[in-house]
């Protein structure tokens, strides 16, 4: 039960929730994602929301693809959108060879790749995840930490809940405790210092093989891209860029403290018209 809550999710920024077991966490993230009501009090804002839950419902009558599929479409992706989606999130967490497997027959890790994709897929603007990387192996939590900081450069408000408090600490915008009936702020561990580089290429090149696996990022229409990466990491990023074929012309690069300052690509302001001309 939690009582007298009145919580600000700021925009484009990551927010940890932490307390005992048993304190209310799970329930504060059920309200924020709007899976329960308050019985007084209300929640504004309708942001599209995405959730992952601390245990995944896998006996469902889906394969894991068809599952991504459906919940694709009930976003309101048609469904070669939803199906290249799914593919890519379930690649990228290392279970696309699962994808005709039925949910039921799922392993719980693999199970647990499912559950994060089709929160990934929908490209959220409210992302919540309760416990989400328990039960992931070593390199998809490493994936998941990554895409967090993706949706975070896009936007996005990311709140969540994990028993290591280790995870992302040196990201986190704000942090809450959840301790008694309600809540209250937690201090920020040191922040991860972090480069942002912006690159340009012709439009349609892709980004080159080998980028360091911490890599966040954003791509543009016209062949710009903004890359954040850890700094111990920014010289491998650096190389890759300048060494592909055809390079990458290297326009900034600025030092940023975490995810939530991951902007777009830097656009110079448009000088006002004169009045005489």
């Amino acid at each position: 039960m939690l009582r007298g809550i009145d919580l600000v999710l700021p925009a484009r920024a990551l927010v940890r929730v932490e307390g005992a077991n048993g304190t209310g966490k799970s329930t504060l993230l059920r309200l924020l994602a709007r899976i329960d009501a308050p019985s007084e009090g209300r929640i504004t804002g309708r942001p599209r929301t995405a959730y992952v839950p601390e245990r995944f419902p896998a006996a469902l009558p889906f394969t894991a693809a068809g599952y991504l599929v459906h919940l694709g479409r009930v976003h309101g992706l048609r469904a070669s959108d939803a199906a290249a989606r799914a593919d890519h999130w379930l690649t990228r967490f290392g279970a696309a060879a699962h994808a005709g497997t039925p949910l039921a027959e799922l392993s719980k890790g693999t199970s647990q790749k499912v559950a994060v994709a089709q929160a990934l897929l929908a490209e959220p603007e409210l992302l919540v995840l309760d416990e989400a990387w328990t039960g992931l192996d070593t390199e998809a939590r490493g994936e998941l930490d990554l895409a967090v900081a993706e949706r975070v450069a896009a936007g996005a408000t990311v709140v969540y809940v994990d028993h290591d408090p280790r995870r992302l600490a040196g990201a986190v915008d704000a942090a809450y405790r959840v301790e008694g009936l309600g809540l209250t702020a937690a201090p920020l561990a040191p922040a991860e210092p972090r480069v942002r580089i912006e690159a340009t290429a012709p439009p349609g090149t892709p980004l080159p093989s080998g980028l360091p696996r911490s890599l966040a990022q954003i791509l543009t229409d016209d062949g710009t891209a903004c890359l954040t990466v850890p700094v111990e990491h920014s010289d491998a990023l650096l190389g890759a860029l300048l060494s592909a074929r055809p390079p990458w012309h290297i326009g900034r690069v600025e030092p940023v403290r975490g995810p939530g300052e991951i902007l777009p690509p830097h656009r110079p302001p448009t000088p006002d018209r004169d009045p005489a001309a």
